[in-house]
């Protein structure tokens, strides 16, 4: 069912090219879902997905960030990007593009783990250019936790890997399914997912100290309450995460960060945890309920 395009468009960066992948349904589409993928991923990897999405009459969008899959010029600069904001600024134009090339029916983006940091980003610096927004597997550090990451990536070389911060953080989140198979059991419990994400060398690279010190960067923009009230309130939000997801806190960050959206005045904000669900819930071993969860959400608000 359907049919996938790739294409690129210039970077904010005024270096890179974006790559970026459009899937189309069969008909007309009766709305588009913009994918903004996670650290250490790519598009591509959301191809299941935004198959079964066109098959229920959506066209799904999607780039490879800026270090990361395609648009990377090769392995020297995967893990490397140092403004935050150019990023955001490349979401923005994918769905300014897709915008034109499907007009007048309701957008929407679905961002997980980084990417659901740049999409609460840009929801709160492009409100009301959507019909809602998907968060998957968000979450929220406590303030001095980000602050010290912060510091701690911005000293030394930004294009290496800040080992310190690694083991802190992405090197830390396996602890808690000891005794773990691999390094990566922490994204899902399917093995088979697990070991193609180690196999894949477009996933498996490490961060470098640059692209760590501007996610914190955009960590701490999205976590003031001034910013927050920039966003559209009638913007509806739907977060879902696995209760096992340790980048959520096991489900505490998610709903803290869900907590702020309604104090900001968000009216329609719904959150979905599954039990035993790790990171990506898109790929857990129930990621056929995860799916059709997403479905009808998106359904429900097609307006």
């Amino acid at each position: 069912m359907g049919n996938r395009k790739e294409f690129t468009f210039p970077s904010s960066d005024g270096v890179h090219q974006i790559h970026a992948i459009l899937w189309l349904p069969d008909g007309e589409p009766k709305g588009v879902v913009q994918l903004v993928h996670g650290i250490c991923e790519y598009a591509l990897r959301y191809d299941h997905f935004a198959r079964f999405l066109t098959g229920h009459g959506f066209a799904v969008a999607g780039h490879d960030h800026l270090g990361h899959g395609l648009t990377a010029k090769g392995p020297e600069e995967y893990g490397y990007f140092n403004d935050w904001w150019a990023l955001v600024k490349d979401v923005y134009a994918l769905r300014e593009t897709v915008g034109r090339l499907i007009p007048n029916v309701p957008y929407f983006l679905l961002g997980h783990s980084m990417g659901s940091f740049v999409t609460r980003t840009y929801l709160i610096d492009y409100p009301g250019t959507l019909a809602g927004a998907i968060l998957s597997g968000t979450g929220q550090e406590p303030a001095l936790t980000v602050a010290a990451g912060k510091l701690l990536t911005g000293l030394g070389n930004p294009h290496k890997v800040n080992k310190l911060f690694y083991n802190l953080s992405i090197g830390a989140y396996n602890k808690q399914f000891a005794p773990s198979r691999t390094p990566a059991d922490w994204i899902c419990r399917d093995p088979a997912v697990v070991d193609a994400y180690l196999a894949d060398p477009l996933c498996n690279f490490q961060t470098t100290a640059g692209m760590n010190h501007a996610m914190m960067t955009g960590l701490q923009y999205v976590a003031k309450k001034k910013n927050l009230a920039k966003m559209d309130r009638g913007t509806p939000v739907y977060f879902f995460a696995g209760d096992a997801d340790p980048v959520g806190a096991n489900g505490r960050g998610v709903e803290k960060v869900a907590r702020w959206f309604r104090e900001a005045g968000v009216k329609d904000v719904t959150v979905k945890l599954y039990p035993g669900g790790r990171h990506e819930m898109l790929n857990e071993t129930n990621r056929e309920e995860v799916y059709a969860d997403s479905l009808v959400w998106l359904e429900g608000h097609l307006g």
